[in-house]
């Protein structure tokens, strides 16, 4: 089973927890509700890198559970570095969490398989998206799905467990005609704050970190499935 963008059109909305590192944690995600599992690789400093052989082995693990669809959430730009891990994991979902050019995001959808779904990050920074510029050229050089994020005053992205402002996004929505999920402070108590952007039909559904995990750090199961309830994610459409 596989959850794509261009084979599936159907209304649904995609529950994404970034940051597993075992296949404890794969196991608990598939059993709380989630869509996909976004595996961090060259993601400098980051708390839950993982090696490309333990992408491989948790990527197996995802597509065992018969639900979760692995993601690569990386800040790496090199397109043969790219292509080997692709090649190598069988990942069809990468998520380009950095500041990548067009040319380089169209050097890669040129070089692997055509069902690859390929998802930038649009950053915004006190509600400016960085790379508004560059989001008509992101989406001719090949991007399927774009994912809001924020961007914190000292330039950190990825996991700041800090929230985008419903009007914020609205404001950036028309500027791209791709679907997009959200990202950004999301909890299972705060949907109704962004009520606008959920009846949006790009909006498709939100990618969590921080709010997935207990106060150890760890993936807690009730956060997940609160959140999954809350935002009404939960429901899995399988894909012919």
């Amino acid at each position: 089973m596989k959850i794509g963008f261009k084979r599936n059109k159907a209304d649904r909305k995609l529950l994404k927890v970034c940051g597993a590192t075992t296949k404890a944690d794969v196991e608990l995600l598939a059993g709380a509700g989630a869509d996909l599992v976004g595996l961090w690789h060259g993601v400098a400093d980051g708390p839950a890198e993982v090696s490309v052989e333990q992408v491989t082995t948790l990527a197996e693990a995802a597509r065992a559970t018969g639900r979760l669809e692995p993601t690569l959430v990386t800040f790496l730009s090199d397109v043969e570095v790219l292509r080997q891990i692709i090649d190598r994991t069988g990942i069809s979902w990468i998520q380009l969490h950095a500041y990548q050019m067009p040319a380089m995001i169209r050097a890669l959808r040129q070089s692997v398989p055509d069902d690859l779904t390929i998802v930038k990050v649009l950053h915004l920074k006190n509600g400016k998206c960085l790379e508004r510029p560059l989001i008509k050229a992101y989406e001719n050089a090949g991007v399927d799905v774009f994912l809001l994020d924020v961007v914190t005053s000292d330039g950190q992205i990825g996991s700041t467990g800090q929230r985008l402002q419903a009007g914020d996004v609205a404001d950036l929505v028309p500027s791209f005609s791709k679907p997009f999920l959200l990202a950004g402070g999301i909890s299972a108590h705060n949907s109704g704050d962004y009520e606008t952007v959920v009846r949006h039909p790009q909006f498709q559904g939100i990618d969590v970190d921080t709010g997935a995990r207990n106060h150890s750090g760890r993936f807690e199961r009730k956060n997940i499935t609160d959140i999954s309830r809350g935002w009404r994610t939960a429901r899995y459409v399988e894909v012919a």
